[in-house]
């Protein structure tokens, strides 16, 4: 009997400390937070993005033992989330400090912890098959999760999808891992600065023209998606590149917008939906959730329906 794709996430779950600033201090300086709040974050937003899109997601990557894994076990649990690694012995998950602007920009620190601890037996265990859909972040491609993640990426089998969130990360690497990842993605989601960093263009350019000058370094037949805020996102699909609208709002928290993308564009890949109507949903998640404090907030599908059918 056949089942509907998955979307399993190899990245980094963390817990991140949320406080609201109105400048970033200076150095050495300081400055007051009007409100803090921890919150799970990372690949667990992309999951979140993706369960409340009716996917059936599934977290591979590690877990701690302390407090804030129990955190990142319970808002997995809370969505529907399966997590297939088991628990990190003896070291909790890190923490990620999230400096949010008056803006809404924000200004991250990140530690590293139990999440980094995985293995290719470790990621298995989610037991990916054809169709499903496997994200992977560009953070992931340093030590000391580069050797491990890759080595299990080699031997995925035939007709398993990778998606590639690139992030910040991505433009340091080594040439030859870039050109080796690259090879194995199929499915590139990243916004405009990456997408820039990647193909050495020039600020403030295209959208589209991003998307096409990525697909020139992917393998034939690839997606790719590029953001660009609330212009929307270009989508290059076997050749033809569409610009899909975005829907302009006036933002109160740009953490976990990108990621809410992603992670609803993927659930519309795996239920089949096509590249264009999938990015159109997802700009839509993403213009919801910048006007919604924290990572947790990331729309439902019953709350995407409603915002479109207003448009």
């Amino acid at each position: 009997m056949s089942r509907t794709p998955r979307v399993i996430h190899t990245a980094q779950a963390l817990v991140d400390e949320v406080v609201h600033v109105p400048a970033l201090p200076r150095r050495g300086g300081n400055v007051m937070a009007s409100s803090t709040t921890r919150e799970v974050g990372g690949a667990v937003t992309i999951l979140r993005a993706a369960a409340r899109s009716g996917a059936h997601a599934v977290h591979a990557g590690s877990v701690g033992a302390g407090p804030n894994g129990d955190l990142v076990r319970e808002a997995l649990a809370a969505d529907g989330i399966a997590l297939t690694s088991p628990e990190v012995p003896d070291q909790d998950t890190a923490v990620c400090v999230v400096l949010v602007e008056p803006s809404a920009e924000r200004t991250f620190v990140t530690a590293m912890g139990a999440e980094r601890v995985i293995s290719p037996e470790s990621l298995q265990t989610s037991e990916p098959v054809d169709g499903d859909l496997v994200c992977v972040s560009g953070y992931s491609l340093l030590e000391p999760t580069r050797d491990p993640l890759l080595a299990w990426l080699r031997g995925l089998p035939t007709g398993v999808r990778v998606v590639l969130d690139p992030g910040a990360a991505f433009e340091g690497l080594d040439a030859a891992l870039q050109r080796e990842v690259l090879a194995l993605t199929d499915v590139w989601s990243s916004n405009a600065e990456e997408a820039e960093a990647l193909v050495g263009a020039p600020a403030d350019t295209d959208m589209a023209e991003l998307a096409a000058q990525v697909a020139g370094l992917l393998s034939a037949g690839c997606l790719v998606v590029v953001r660009d805020g609330d212009k929307g996102c270009a989508v290059g699909d076997g050749g033809a590149v569409v610009a899909v609208p975005g829907f302009p709002q006036d933002p109160v928290d740009t953490n976990g917008a990108g990621d809410t993308h992603t992670g609803v564009l993927c659930a519309e890949l795996a239920a089949g939906a096509d590249p264009v109507a999938a990015a159109r949903r997802a700009n839509a998640a993403g213009a919801l959730k910048v006007t919604r404090h924290g990572p947790a907030t990331v729309p439902t599908a019953a709350e995407v329906d409603a915002f479109l059918a207003g448009r």
